[in-house]
């Protein structure tokens, strides 16, 4: 089994994309209904990417893939992201 870091280990990845730090914001599991801070969430990276994971279910919340060129984001298990201004 792989092990895994928590979802501060998406500060990196995300900041490309977002102008502010996502990891603080809170998104909601579209398996378990679980809202939490994606700071907690369970982070898996690999040869393929990287696999973010729902704390509480273990479901994939989402997915990133970084090519020489471009970087893929897939968000298929988040239903929301909740950002505090």
């Amino acid at each position: 089994m792989m092990s895994h870091v928590d979802g501060n280990a998406l500060a990196g990845p995300f900041a490309d994309l977002f102008a502010f730090d996502l990891t603080a914001a809170s998104a909601r599991c579209i398996g378990c209904g679980a809202v939490a801070a994606l700071a907690t969430a369970m982070v898996y990276n690999g040869a393929a990417g990287t696999v973010i994971r729902c704390g509480s279910c273990d479901g994939v919340l989402a997915t990133i893939v970084q090519a020489p060129d471009r970087t893929f984001f897939g968000f298929s298990g988040i239903s929301a992201i909740e950002v505090r201004r």
